[in-house]
């Protein structure tokens, strides 16, 4: 498939994606100045709303589009916005999209404190309106999130992550989210307890496959990404491309890379080094092919639905998730 626009996949969900914004500001008023303040800072600097869109689609390939839609968007991207402003945080990250972060700004405490109200607004809008099937489903993937990260930090420390600790990390951590999007996008429309779980399933296969992009972005020399090339190795994480690669290696070379990634400081050449190793044992190659794996899992899941434009942005969505450069 050719490469495609965001405005392209937007189409047939254009106007509801157009009354989707203010209802989402609304949502998030508050009666306090200085947390007003901060959440429009927020959302003046808001992403390219992929994960509503992702709602929007699977509800529109599944059924007729409603007001619980709206419901289970909105919760979605408060959940996402949320996991952003806390994600800075544990990273002690200070830019976020090329500009500060929340933290950098108002510092740590109040970054958190807004992540939480975030995350409950989200939480108290479902239970308000009784979307207990989209809250259940939403808290799940709260859970998981945190999960992951953890089980990352932990693996970090010791560098004994192998192929499948990676997947299990990277499906709690960032495909539970677009897994969950997919699901409560189906379940906004339909009660059919297996149309979810297939919407699910192609949620979760489209994470994985847009983590393992993101993984391959560290390698490669350009900054469209906003993090410099070597970011993951900086901050001692063991993404697919390397951890490959080590297992490919002699025992050696495998163990000099090793203690780099395991290095608190690591210099530009140290870096260099890494990138170089990966790329000669073949890791590079061998996540793209994964990337591309998980892609067609995921295009599959569409296969015997019948054509439409609908179906057609889903699967631009997907080629979207491995073809982007950013």
């Amino acid at each position: 498939m050719p490469t495609v626009s965001i405005d392209q996949i937007k189409n047939p969900i254009a106007e509801e994606l157009k009354g989707f914004e203010p209802f989402f500001r609304k949502s998030t008023k508050t009666d306090i100045p200085l947390l007003n303040s901060i959440i429009n800072y927020i959302l003046r600097r808001k992403g390219k709303q992929m994960r509503p869109m992702l709602v929007f689609l699977t509800a529109k390939l599944n059924g007729t589009f409603n007001t619980r839609t709206y419901h289970a968007a909105l919760t979605i991207e408060l959940l996402h916005t949320a996991t952003l402003v806390h994600d800075d945080v544990v990273d002690e990250s200070y830019q976020r999209r090329g500009f500060f972060s929340v933290n950098a700004i108002w510092r740590n405490k109040l970054a958190v404190l807004v992540g939480d109200f975030i995350l409950a607004k989200g939480m108290l809008w479902s239970i308000e309106h009784e979307d207990y099937d989209l809250l259940q489903l939403i808290s799940k993937a709260v859970g998981d999130m945190s999960e992951g990260e953890i089980l990352q930090i932990e693996k970090a420390r010791k560098q004994d992550i192998d192929e499948e600790v990676y997947f299990e990390i990277i499906r709690k951590k960032t495909a539970s989210l677009l897994a969950t999007s997919a699901a409560v996008g189906a379940s906004s429309v339909s009660t059919d307890k297996e149309v979810i779980s297939r919407m699910r399933q192609l949620g979760e296969f489209a994470g994985i496959a847009f983590q393992i992009k993101d993984d391959l972005f560290d390698y490669e020399k350009t900054n469209l990404v906003g993090k410099p090339t070597g970011n993951d190795i900086r901050e001692k994480k063991m993404t697919l491309p390397l951890i490959y690669a080590l297992s490919q290696s002699k025992n050696g070379e495998a163990k000099k890379i090793q203690k780099i990634v395991k290095k608190r400081i690591k210099s530009a050449e140290n870096i260099e080094e890494v990138v170089n190793f990966v790329k000669a044992n073949g890791g590079i190659e061998y996540a793209h092919q994964v990337m591309l794996d998980y892609r067609d899992k995921a295009l599959n899941i569409l296969a015997d639905y019948p054509e439409s434009d609908v179906k057609t942005a889903l699967q631009q969505y997907i080629y979207y998730i491995t073809d982007r450069n950013k």
